[in-house]
């Protein structure tokens, strides 16, 4: 494959097929291997599609300004992006956040603005700092400067709608049973979802709610109410509906701790090969309990989001693991 733009890698991704959740759910198992877009993650199309509907729109100028808040990989795919189409980029991040995306978004050139991580009511939250920085940058310079607002931007789902949802249909040649996956700007699942059932109707879609977050209560009882102790993922969560989840077409909802995303994790380095980021682990445990819900012998396909790269100061650090009360895998 021969390309002129690194832009043109980012999708098409293949689908995996899970051999341990296969095996011990009694049904076929995929993971659409986001991991291998060329910034590392699932949020290289909600770059993508945010960029390109904004140049649609005209809301961005040649070597202009993105500003983004995020938790890292939105950050590193708007890098991407924007570094290959000549724009600037200043990333708003919560200083919770891993150390490594930090040096990644510095090291891609972006400008990196640490805040302290505070609830989105809050005016420090890093969302809400971001949008007003990019208002601030604008009044200052007269210049349009472009906020991307991952969570509220429906350019981030439609995206996924019109890309992924139509990669795993044809993937699996019309023959999905079921999605799941995490929810964090629910740019992917409202995307996926739409999408899917305009294909098929009868396709369940579940939401795989990792621990703290809303998402589960919100879809089983209409309230979103926090369920257990912060989690330890990053990027996935929810505590509250977004413009992108208002769309999404949700049938079941699943709960995942962080024991079972962690344990999920090291089994599928060992039985599978697969060096998988944190929220890949809360989408697999949710797509085995999506799976033995629905009865054996269904297609069911989740997201297997980043690689393990960016959270070695979580997942192999020994002293954080048994400070949360963690599984740790036996080679460390």
């Amino acid at each position: 494959m021969i390309t002129s733009n690194v832009i043109e890698l980012i999708g098409n991704t293949p689908l995996i097929k899970l051999k341990y959740p296969s095996e011990v759910s009694g049904c076929e198992i995929y993971g659409k291997g986001e991991f291998m877009n060329p910034g590392g993650s699932v949020k290289d199309r909600t770059a993508l599609g945010i960029i390109l509907d904004a140049e649609k729109k005209k809301l961005i100028e040649p070597g202009g300004t993105v500003v983004e808040g995020t938790f890292g990989n939105t950050g590193i795919g708007l890098a991407l992006v924007c570094n290959a189409k000549k724009y600037n980029l200043k990333v708003v991040m919560p200083n919770t956040t891993v150390e490594s995306k930090r040096d990644i978004l510095k090291n891609m050139g972006a400008e990196l603005h640490l805040v302290d991580a505070k609830p989105y009511a809050d005016p420090g939250n890093y969302q809400r700092v971001s949008k007003k920085l990019a208002l601030d940058i604008e009044n200052k310079t007269g210049k349009k400067t472009f906020w991307a607002g991952q969570f509220e931007n429906l350019a981030n789902y439609k995206y996924h709608e019109l890309t992924t949802a139509k990669e795993i249909f044809d993937q699996t040649n019309g023959t999905v049973d079921g999605f799941t996956c995490a929810i964090g700007t629910g740019g992917t699942i409202t995307g996926v979802s739409v999408g899917l059932k305009s294909l098929n109707k009868k396709i369940i879609i579940g939401c795989t709610d990792s621990q703290g977050s809303s998402m589960y209560n919100y879809f089983t009882n209409g309230t979103p109410e926090k369920k257990g102790d912060e989690s330890i993922t990053e990027g996935i969560g929810q505590a509250r509906v977004t413009k992108n989840l208002e769309n999404c077409e949700v049938d079941k909802s699943f709960y995942v701790t962080d024991k079972e995303c962690m344990e999920m994790l090291y089994k599928l380095i060992k039985t599978d090969g697969l060096f998988l980021g944190l929220s890949s682990g809360v989408n697999v445990c949710g797509a085995i309990k999506l799976a033995k819900e629905m009865g054996p012998g269904k297609k069911i396909v989740t997201i297997l989001c980043d690689d393990a790269n960016k959270y070695y100061d979580k997942m192999f650090n020994k002293d954080f693991l048994q400070s949360k009360n963690l599984p740790i895998p036996d080679w460390l």
